[in-house]
This record gives structure tokens, sequence and C-alpha cells, in this order.
């Protein structure tokens, strides 16, 4: 972690969230997609932070950020909020964000509800399924995932999960003997699982998002995919949505992941793309 990064904590309706901030210049705020947390911006924040007041946090629940009782259905309207609340913290300004994945729909519906808070979005491979012509499929698809981790658990669920993003389990590498450190990490995304595929991923991808009022609401969006998953299903929703909003889809490095597997690349695609 850089020297320069402050950790705080912000209180909000149901949830403490962690957040961190670091840099200098215009606010940038990066939301990342659930199960994952702050961390899965670690490439991105030290490049970045160079030009900009880069803020990260972990979604309400989800590592170091905590629900205040027992977990409850989730919905992208109290992330949203949760995400204004912090901007207010952080910032009287209009600020610039990036959401990728579910964040993407954080980040679309903050856009809509808090219209000055937003200068520029930018949409990264938002997983709005139900814009597909297969979206139905992909529907069931994780009516299956949700059964699964019901009846075997996290993990057998996330290698069902992961094929959406074009992963095949099958085809990673062998693992080595998991370090202490490894073994942690694997808790925590086992208990970040566990929240999530009960209680968010039905829940967040469910619709299809309000073009129309976000094109009311005024911001500028930029609507981003990786040129690694052209053909699947959040490229192709990500190019559904950017058409109904009446722009073209902008191509960043890599794929779904593109932020953490090329995060020089993506950096500077994104700084691009926040330009006038």
């Amino acid at each position: 972690m850089s020297e320069s990064t402050r950790e705080a904590k912000l209180d909000v309706p149901g949830a403490t969230l962690h957040y961190e901030v670091t840099g200098s210049g215009p606010v940038l705020l990066l939301i990342t997609g659930a199960p994952a947390d702050a961390t899965s911006f670690a490439g991105l924040v030290p490049v970045l932070a160079a030009n900009y007041t880069v803020v990260t946090f972990d979604p309400r629940g989800y590592t170091r950020s905590s629900l205040q009782g027992e977990p409850v259905e989730q919905h992208l309207e109290e992330h949203a909020d949760d995400a204004h609340r912090l901007l207010a913290e952080v910032t009287s300004e209009p600020a610039y964000v990036l959401g990728t994945s579910g964040g993407a729909l954080v980040g679309i519906e903050l856009a809509i509800q808090h219209p000055e808070q937003v200068k520029v979005l930018v949409a990264h491979e938002p997983a709005a399924i139900d814009v597909l012509p297969d979206g139905q499929q992909w529907r069931e698809y994780f009516d299956e995932v949700v059964d699964t981790f019901h009846k075997e658990g996290a993990f057998p669920a996330v290698g069902k999960f992961v094929k959406i993003v074009g992963v095949n389990p099958e085809d990673m590498p062998a693992q080595p003997e998991p370090t202490p450190e490894m073994l942690a990490g694997m808790e925590q995304m086992r208990k970040n699982f566990e929240l999530f595929f009960p209680y968010q991923l039905q829940q967040f991808t469910q619709g299809t998002p309000d073009i129309a009022a976000l094109k009311d609401a005024s911001p500028r969006v930029v609507w981003a995919g990786g040129a690694g998953s052209r053909g699947l299903p959040c490229y192709e929703a990500t190019a559904k949505l950017a058409e109904l909003y009446g722009e073209d889809l902008v191509e960043f490095p890599g794929d779904h992941q593109g932020l953490m597997t090329h995060p020089a690349e993506f950096s500077a695609a994104l700084e691009s793309a926040l330009r006038p």
C-alpha cells in the first residue's frame, strides 16, 4: 500500500464501509463488482493516483466492510446510496467514476439517482444479462449457480459462475501448495461468496438499466468492454446498452478482469476515456 493512502470507515444505513483514498487531484471513485473488494484495483491505484484522488472501498458486507445485523438481500439502490454517501464524504465536486461488472450497474444507478455527483461514468462490462437475446438462458444458469452453492458450497458454485466471463476452471494451471497467507485469502473469498451467491447475484442482475433515465441525468457515459471478452455475455450486454444509449462501445485491454491482468494498459485506457 502506498504511504500516501488514507484508510477510513464510513457508517451507512445497515453497514460500515471500509474505504481508502490515495493521491491528489480530481476524485476518481472505483467501484468493484462483487464478490471482489478494493484490492482488485491494487494495480490501478498507484498509476491513477499520479493524476487523481483515487477512492476505493469494499462493498457492504465484503472483506473489511461489515454489515449491521444478519445478511439480507442486497439491491443496486442501496449500493448506489453507499457510493453517494462515500462521495459526499470525500468531495463536494462532481467525481469521475469507474464501475466494473456489478459495480458498473451500481455506477449507472448512482448516476441516475445523483447526477450532480458524477462528471463522467465509465461503465466497464456491466452484468446486465437481461438485455441479451438469450438473457433468460443466463438467468436460468444463474439459478443453477445459486442452487449449486446451496447444495455443494461456495467453491463448486464459483466453478460454474466464472464461465460467464470465459474462464473454464479445467483449463487453469495447477496451483502451488498454498501458503498461510493464501489460505487466509481463500477463507475470506469463501465468506464473500457466501454473501454474494444467496443475497446478491440474482438481485443485482435482474432487470435492465433505465437508459432513458440515465440519458436524462446527463453525465457523460463511456461504455467499455474488454477486447478479450468479445462474444461473452457482459461484453455483449455492454454493446447493447451502448447502442440503446446512442454511443459506441470503447474497447479496453484484457477481458472482464483486464483491470487486474493488464493494470498499466487498463489505467491508460481509463485516463483516455475520462478526458473530454
